[in-house]
């Protein structure tokens, strides 16, 4: 028997002006900035180079070559899966607490500074985030998952059934047979070091298919893994085109499951093609998925002013309002309006925005051009709406980066559609109601929007708490009271939504990890019968 160290959170570093973090983070932001890189795939751990070169630039510097990553084909996902396959067996009988010591390892190898500040570059260059969002995303979240992993791996596999005088029951916790398919999304760097490692260290094998848009850190963490120790093949890092990879990942008979963050389209479009191919596989796939949101706040008439626009401002704005999470949607009452309008709008007028090698800017750019037009298209027609007013920001420039000034709008119309269709960028919409109608506005912010992921309510009241923490159980996974609705922490707020959300799988817990075993009960019987007939048979 082994028993983890129960871990910790990883402490936030603050990155102060004169402080030592800074100043390596600077460092290692020069360094990036002053070359060119060229990433490779990492197929049964061998670097696959293509002759086709895709470039990667800053979203915020377009006119920045930051390097290449080599581009990859439907031959290049078969060869991934046969990699999973060819180390699948040594790696699911390796002892589990030697796959923990490697994950662990690769938890401390970023916790130090030779990962910490190269991935927080890379994190901050190619997907334009600031320092401190870099900091709690890539380095804190991502140390944070992989230590608690393997702790809720040891609790797991603790996890056995009584057995009886003569009888011993044992469960034993299988990876999937097969391989799994982890497809991570551009916004966090952790959500892409976690959806291949967490299934990995309980034995599995995983292709692994990161946005074109988070390849330059994906690389990093793929430095990571085989530094730790990582075996050949374990995780294969492929870059495709997303539809080239699920046609033949959805086709194999050994696809074992699908670990995703991104669209709820995209994922919905998935699920219905394992479902059309479910004859060809050889058990039924996992399915864990976390999608969209349109995430709420919503203000009492107890409300105070200030908690309330400094959660919009926060929820909404942060990494420009492109977390799954993020407040994308206000409702707040008559009679705190116009101190949280006047607090909110001083605090937005202060934001500065430009490139993340400027410590004092709060914004920064939104992912890409397609991102970009998407999000300003919204603004557009809100312009031209009578139904909508921008109160804030509506301004926006493509010329030496994808900025989106951040914007407020308030509408008059409960079902405008920025308060509905997930916009995915700085944009919050606010719907000024009745003091009197909190009961209706609750069963508003219910049904209004398709997703369920995060919401607050802002509230002095407790009874008006309980009444929104009732009423609206269903439209959100993590639901936060008097506290913007991002930031949710490994092991203290585990993720996840329902409804066109996701799956609800809660990363950052153990039943994350249950699903991604297949569980084997095994019964021993030391004195067997040797005959038939039961007591009850004899007449006598």
């Amino acid at each position: 028997m082994f028993e983890i160290p129960y871990p910790a959170n990883e402490p936030v570093y603050s990155y102060a002006a004169g402080s030592e973090e800074r100043a390596l983070l600077k460092k290692a932001l020069a360094k990036a900035k002053s070359k060119e890189v060229e990433y490779p795939m990492w197929i049964g751990g061998k670097k696959v180079k293509t002759d086709d070169l895709r470039p990667m630039h800053p979203p915020h510097e377009t006119g920045h070559l930051l390097g290449h990553y080599h581009y990859g084909d439907a031959s290049h996902v078969q060869k991934a899966i046969d990699a999973a396959a060819k180390a699948k067996p040594a790696w699911e009988a390796m002892p589990w607490q030697e796959r923990a010591a490697i994950f662990l390892k690769a938890a401390d190898l970023l916790a130090g500074p030779k990962y910490r500040y190269k991935l927080l570059a890379a994190t901050m260059l190619a997907q334009s985030k600031n320092a401190y969002q870099a900091e709690i995303d890539a380095a804190c979240e991502f140390i944070d998952f992989l230590r608690f992993n393997v702790y809720f791996m040891q609790e797991v596999y603790a996890i056995q059934p009584d057995s009886n005088p003569g009888i011993w029951n044992r469960m034993e916790y299988r990876p999937l047979e097969g391989f799994v398919f982890a497809v991570t999304p551009f916004n966090f760097t952790a959500i892409a070091g976690n959806l291949p490692a967490c299934p990995a260290m309980l034995g599995n094998t995983v292709v692994w298919k990161p946005s074109n848009t988070q390849v330059y850190s994906a690389g990093v963490l793929m430095e990571l893994f085989r530094e730790a120790g990582l075996p050949d093949g374990v995780i294969n890092l492929i870059y495709t085109d997303g539809p080239v990879a699920g046609d033949v990942v959805f086709n194999h008979k050994d696809f074992a499951g699908i670990h995703f963050t991104g669209s709820t389209g995209t994922f919905q479009y998935m699920w219905k093609v394992i479902g059309e191919n479910i004859h060809k596989y050889k058990s039924y796939p996992r399915i864990v998925g976390e999608t969209g949101g349109k995430d709420f706040v919503v203000a009492h008439s107890s409300a105070d002013p200030a908690v309330t626009a400094v959660a919009l401002a926060r929820g909404a704005f942060e990494y420009q309002g492109q977390k799954c999470s993020a407040a994308s949607r206000a409702y707040i009452p008559k009679n705190i309006w116009p101190k949280v309008e006047k607090q909110l709008l001083k605090m937005v007028g202060e934001f500065k925005m430009g490139p993340v090698d400027d410590f004092s800017n709060f914004i920064n750019a939104v992912i890409d051009e397609k991102s970009f037009d998407n999000i300003t298209s919204y603004i557009k027609k809100a312009k031209k709406d009578s139904k909508a007013k921008i109160i804030a920001g509506g301004n926006y420039s493509k010329k030496e980066g994808y900025f989106v000034e951040p914007t407020i709008i308030v509408t008059t119309d409960p079902k405008y559609r920025t308060l509905c269709e997930e916009i995915f960028g700085p944009v919050l919409t606010i719907y000024v109601y009745d003091p009197k109608k909190f009961e209706q506005v609750l069963k508003l912010v219910d049904e209004t929007s398709i997703y369920a992921l995060t919401g607050s309510i802002i509230s002095q009241d407790r009874a008006a708490i309980v009444m929104a923490t009732e009423r609206l159980k269903n439209a959100a996974g993590n639901f936060y009271i008097n506290d913007k609705p991002t930031g949710a922490v490994v092991n203290q707020q585990p993720f996840g939504g329902a409804r066109a959300s996701g799956t609800n799988d809660k990363a950052g817990s153990i039943l994350n990890l249950l699903r991604w075993v297949s569980p084997r009960t095994i019964k021993e019987t030391f004195d067997p019968p040797t005959h038939y007939a039961y007591p009850f048979h004899q007449e006598s």
